[in-house]
């Protein structure tokens, strides 16, 4: 069979470069809710490294929203389908979550965790592993005559029993869902993306097994040019954050821009994760189209109009420009914390979505006591809360308050 022969090629490419020891260990961290049928989930529960730190991929802090929310929402809408008789009766779900740290690197190697998970769980239908090759672990042959190969560690205990995942659940960039769904795809494996916004994944031809539950960054390209038109401005400068989310959007508006007789001033791009200088060099452009273009459509991920936010207050600029930002930032007050004052007069677009009042509820009432399931919830409680829990197997010292 050629398809796992491919595997090999894939894993070859992606799996050896890992980084080793406590990094490692972090990102197979993993929160697993049993089941009949298991549905797998990448959220970014860290910020992605920082650029000095992209190498290594070592993630940044814990996030609340995009991750510690995202896992508790999924783990609590399980319960509550399990619960109710009607849904799927006799068939109850589970889950299996990987942090993804919204980097593609990681994402990748949380994937191909996955797609072993699968591997090892044919190979328990097939027949046990044989002996590793002269690969020295990397590459085990598993079966008889028609050879399979998996991906093992040298020294790992294979694990026995594990339920192959019908479907994954994530990522949230869109250039990270589409360095996921090449190789979800190669194993026909489902993916549904949550907030993966890219017009190129509406390509059925190119992501055959990739769906999602939020339009395309055409309607809100269309939708920050309509806002432009109706204040009349005429000439703005164009930002947006550097990958597939930023380009594709920022190329739809514009050519929306063009059609409608708006000049763009300055365009530019900028990694989320890039340093203080880079921000500062972005906004010194900007500065010099001052005082004719001080609107700036920004078709960024949330912690690129952070650094930009930053980098107005570090030069005195409050009230200087007036930004018009994408649903990567929409009301997200991680991206405004302490910054009101920058953002003040900006204009954002958020896809609507209900307000869940049972999520509330639930969501509040958690503590590292009655949650056991959620292996990041430790270490959200102490940096949301700058306080450690002493004596627990996840303290950190870095803080002086404790908690019994």
């Amino acid at each position: 069979m050629a398809l796992p022969f491919l595997w090999v090629a894939v894993a070859w490419q992606v799996w050896l470069p890992l980084a080793t020891g406590a990094q490692l260990s972090e990102r197979r961290v993993v929160a697993h809710v049993p089941g009949d049928i298991i549905i797998g989930a990448l959220f970014s529960v860290h910020h992605q490294p920082p650029a000095d730190k992209v190498h290594e991929r070592q993630c940044g802090a814990v996030r609340e929203q995009y991750g510690i929310q995202r896992v508790e929402a999924m783990m609590a809408t399980l319960d509550r389908i399990n619960a109710d008789p009607h849904l799927l009766p006799n068939v109850t779900l589970g889950c299996e979550i990987r942090d993804s740290c919204w980097h593609s690197a990681v994402a990748l190697e949380q994937s191909i965790e996955f797609i072993r998970d699968s591997l090892v769980a044919a190979d328990d239908e097939w027949g046990p592993a044989q002996p590793d090759t002269a690969l020295g672990g990397a590459f085990a042959p598993v079966g008889g005559a028609n050879t399979q190969m998996r991906c093992t560690e040298p020294g790992a205990t294979p694990m026995r029993g594990k339920k192959p995942i019908v479907g994954l659940i994530g990522p949230g960039a869109s250039a990270v869902a589409i360095q996921v769904q090449n190789l979800l795809q190669l194993f026909n494996i489902p993916q549904i993306a949550y907030s993966a916004t890219s017009m190129d994944l509406s390509d059925k031809s190119l992501y055959k097994y990739f769906m999602r539950v939020v339009p395309s960054d055409a309607q809100q390209a269309r939708a920050m040019l309509d806002i432009v038109k109706r204040y009349n401005w005429s000439y703005v400068s164009a930002i947006h954050t550097e990958g597939n989310y930023g380009e594709s959007g920022m190329e739809a508006f514009k050519e929306l821009a063009h059609k409608e007789g708006i000049c763009i001033a300055h365009s530019d791009k900028i990694w989320s994760n890039a340093d203080e200088h880079n921000f500062d060099r972005l906004l010194l452009k900007l500065r010099a189209q001052l005082p004719k273009a001080r609107v700036v459509a920004c078709f960024c991920e949330g912690m690129t109009v952070r650094g930009i936010l930053l980098a107005m207050k570090r030069q005195g600029l409050v009230g200087e420009f007036l930004l018009v930002g994408s649903d990567g930032w929409a009301d997200r007050y991680d991206v405004t914390d302490g910054l009101a004052r920058e953002a003040a007069g900006g204009i954002t677009i958020k896809l609507q979505s209900a307000d869940v009042k049972w999520f509330d509820e639930y969501y509040l009432k958690l503590r590292p006591e009655n949650n056991q399931r959620n292996p990041w919830f430790p270490e959200f409680w102490q940096h949301r809360f700058h306080c450690r829990l002493k004596g627990h197997p996840q303290e950190n010292l870095k803080f002086n308050r404790t908690q019994q």
